[in-house]
């Protein structure tokens, strides 16, 4: 999941229209990630998926255990070629026949694999390297899937909102300069001449918290009344930020020559949770961003956004389990719909039919407004020393005099204890690095505190917010 965003808001009058022999449902999937070591067994797993009435579900491999698990479910499945073995594939179809031949055909059609992405969100997370191979990598799949004649399959590849190099008004959008030749403009044709979809992955959350003053929290949640943002290029009216952002898009593949290629939301979703210094990161807002969404897509008739209005929106959430590995800010690891444990975060419906009166109440939020005072940054877990004591050696050779209080002597040596000098090495790290990029994780082992863990002459350094 990419977190770049993009916006300064304001807004666009093309008409467009699907034909009914392409209508498909709009009832929204899940994306079933893994990266948890306390997450339930794949049958389980699918179990939940199904008692949140989702449509469809995503996986980000081909995990074999799965794919077996969805077996005769009726769930429409995604599945993906990991983004390590595009390069190989573009230039080998043995290798694409292979892939095809191992993680495709044992399961199909009992799995019903309506989907196949090559890689994920490959121009934000991979080397520029890559990108060349990412049309020809797709090309291969699709004609390996041809060669086992499976015709049902769409191919594409997901994308995070960084593509563009402009996004507002959305009538102004366009691609980045980098990848429009190399990339965007053969993927588009090759999603066009297939009839595939363009695979977006969307979070309002990312473009409302990187400017929550000129960004209305009601607008990026589906709730605003009486905001509203008009595109001076196309007069469109909007009434929240996702169908700003999906606009967006839609006016950048235009702006290119492809004004026609379906969009499939391959991600979206609000954290329900994260770090201290993460603004709107809870369960009221998650839920209410979920739920509102689940009943925008799932209106009768489909409302599209205003650029196509009356188009459905097939979509994902992200995502089903609150996943512990998760590297990064906190916000990453608090995107599920369930806890670990199977148990709901929030009640939702995927289907709709759920009338609100019926959901548990939700706790107020307490952070919609930043954070303001000092944060800490101390060890979380104490379980694994020889990987904490690798984080402290990492903390302390990493800035400038970072670790000099926790030297024997000194004013933070003692207690001399693991726990007590990584959490120092922790909070002077962060406190240097936040700026350029530095965060309070150290692969799960760091957690941010407002209270301050300085005792005696022993001062801990802290961010200021």
């Amino acid at each position: 999941m990419a977190m770049l965003l993009l916006i300064p808001l304001l807004m666009f009058s093309i008409s467009y229209s699907i034909s009914p022999s392409e209508a498909f449902s709009s009832q929204p999937g899940i994306c079933y990630g893994q990266l948890g070591d306390n997450l339930p067994p794949p049958k389980e797993s699918i179990q939940l998926i199904k008692s949140l009435k989702a449509k469809r579900v995503k996986i980000y491999d081909a995990n074999p255990e799965i794919l077996h698990a969805l077996q005769n479910t009726n769930l429409q499945v995604s599945i993906m070629v990991p983004n390590e073995i595009i390069s190989n594939i573009s230039s080998n179809q043995t290798l694409a026949d292979h892939w095809v031949l191992t993680n495709v055909v044992p399961f199909y059609p009992q799995t019903l694999i309506r989907y196949l992405l090559v890689g994920n969100e490959i121009t934000s997370s991979t080397p520029n390297t890559t990108w060349p191979h990412l049309v020809p990598a797709i090309r291969r799949i699709k004609h390996s899937l041809k060669t086992f004649r499976i015709r049902k399959l769409k191919v594409g590849t997901s994308s995070a909102m960084d593509i563009l190099e402009t996004s507002s008004p959305p009538s102004n959008a366009a691609f980045r300069k980098d990848i429009t030749e190399p990339v965007i403009k053969p993927l588009l044709r090759f999603l066009n001449r297939t009839k595939s979809f363009f695979f977006l992955d969307v979070y309002p959350f990312f473009a409302w918290s990187s400017d929550p003053t000129n960004i209305n929290l009601d607008y990026a949640l589906f709730e605003s009344m009486n905001v509203t943002v008009t595109d001076p290029g196309s007069g469109l009216v909007y009434t929240n930020l996702f169908d700003q952002m999906v606009d967006a898009v839609y006016f950048a593949m235009k702006r290119v020559g492809f004004p026609d290629v379906r969009i499939f939301i391959a991600e979206t979703g609000w954290p329900n949770g994260g770090d201290i210094d993460q603004i709107g990161a809870n369960t009221y807002n998650a839920a209410t961003y979920n739920r509102n969404f689940v009943k925008k897509v799932m209106r009768k008739p489909d409302v599209g956004t205003p650029a196509r209005p009356g188009s459905a929106l097939p979509s994902f959430f992200f995502a089903l389990f609150n996943e512990n590995l998760k590297p990064g800010p906190g916000t990453e690891r608090h995107f599920g719909l369930l806890n670990p444990n199977g148990s709901r975060v929030y009640d939702i419906d995927l289907s709709g039919r759920t009338p609100e009166s019926e959901f548990r109440p939700l706790a107020p939020p307490e952070n919609n407004v930043p954070f303001k005072g000092r944060i800490w940054c101390v060890v979380a877990r104490r379980d694994n020393e020889t990987a904490l004591a690798a984080a402290l050696s990492y903390a302390c050779s990493q800035g400038n005099r970072t670790c000099d209080s926790i030297r024997p002597g000194n004013a933070c040596f003692k207690p001399n204890s693991l726990f007590w000098h990584a959490s120092y090495a922790f909070s002077s790290y962060w406190a240097q690095f936040k700026k350029i990029g530095g965060t309070c994780y150290f692969n799960g082992l760091a957690t941010q505190t407002a209270k301050d863990p300085s005792f005696g002459s022993c001062k801990f350094p802290s961010v200021t917010l």
